[in-house]
């Protein structure tokens, strides 16, 4: 059962979209048609999924012979967070609107939820909100940057820098991020998007060494920003669309699994300079509420700096210019 309301999904025959072998789908004639997301049904999935996770022990519980549940029963939930079993019941039935702040509070504590998951439920309950006023919304094809934002994109010449939004299209770069994400920009339509690019392009196996790690993330993100923003529409109608040809989409939206995207380290495979470990940092934008600026940079003096040394000489002679660090050492 896909967590994206199932009357609002016209799936194409088949399954095509095995795991980034989905080249031919894009001549699939049925696309998909997402109308809106279920509030309810997103709480109560997302709800059971955190209980089923959590063992009894881990809250200082016994874990008891008879147990028939997985993890934490809703009457040992509601114990801890301190209300009657009949209102976590309805909560997690997903009637949250209305719940305070701190019954939430108190809900996330008893689940154990991480900083990312504890924002998911904020969001649902606001969501659920008959007041609820939605977030500022741009349209990806027509958006730009202002001069000010470009010209600090292009201040970074060491490292792939870019603009993206939530459902993950990609809204404005740096030359070092559009080489990096080429294959990303060669796909059919527009705005170019990493999601799509990670589930439904075969090249994204090669680019993504550890190809479960990103799409776990990337499914992550999206779900995260289904609970943020729950009316857009072009984002469900990517959600659609990948849960329709993508079996390995399925399966992680299913989870409810959510993240925020800080601040790490990843490897990529580009198919001109090879192997590189980066590390990368994702700032919210305080101007544009909704956007984040990621920066990838590899450690000074390794391999790895080599190679985007590399890839900014390519990027600069494709057209036809020198490149920063040639510019260097000329």
């Amino acid at each position: 059962m896909l967590p994206v309301h199932e009357t609002t999904i016209r799936a194409a025959q088949g399954d095509p979209g095995e795991r980034g072998t989905a080249r031919a789908s894009f001549s699939d004639p049925e696309r998909p048609i997402v109308v809106g997301m279920d509030n309810r049904a997103e709480v109560r999935d997302f709800l059971a999924t955190r209980r089923d996770r959590v063992a009894p022990e881990e809250v200082g519980l016994p874990a008891g012979a008879n147990r028939r549940v997985k993890g934490l029963r809703r009457s040992e939930v509601a114990a801890l967070a301190g209300v009657s079993v009949e209102y976590y019941t309805r909560i997690e039935r997903g009637s949250i609107a209305g719940a305070s702040p701190e019954v939430l509070d108190a809900i996330a504590r008893a689940l154990c939820l991480d900083d990312a998951e504890r924002a998911h439920l904020f969001d649902l309950a606001h969501a659920a909100s008959p007041v609820a006023r939605p977030p500022r919304r741009r349209n990806p094809k027509t958006w730009a940057p202002h001069r000010s934002l470009q010209w600090i994109l292009d201040a970074v010449t060491v490292g792939p820098a870019f603009v993206r939004n939530g459902r993950m299209d990609i809204l404005a770069t740096n030359e070092l991020a559009r080489a990096f994400y080429k294959d990303t920009f060669d796909m059919p339509g527009q705005p170019p998007n990493i999601a799509r690019f990670t589930f439904l392009d075969e090249r994204a196996l090669e680019f993504y060494p550890d190809w479960g790690m990103f799409a776990d993330v990337t499914v992550a993100i999206l779900r995260t920003e289904a609970a943020r923003d729950p009316h857009n529409k072009e984002l469900h109608d990517l959600i659609g669309e990948l849960s329709t040809r993508s079996s390995e989409f399925r399966t992680r939206w299913g989870a409810h699994d959510v993240r925020h995207h800080g601040a790490g380290f990843k490897t990529f495979k580009h198919d001109i300079v090879g192997e590189m470990t980066l590390a990368y940092e994702g700032m919210s934008m305080e101007s544009e509420p909704g956007l984040s600026v990621t920066i990838y940079t590899a450690e000074p003096g390794s391999p790895s700096a080599e190679r985007m040394q590399l890839l900014a000489s390519w990027a600069a002679s494709e057209r036809g210019e020198a490149s920063p660090a040639d510019q260097k050492q000329s």
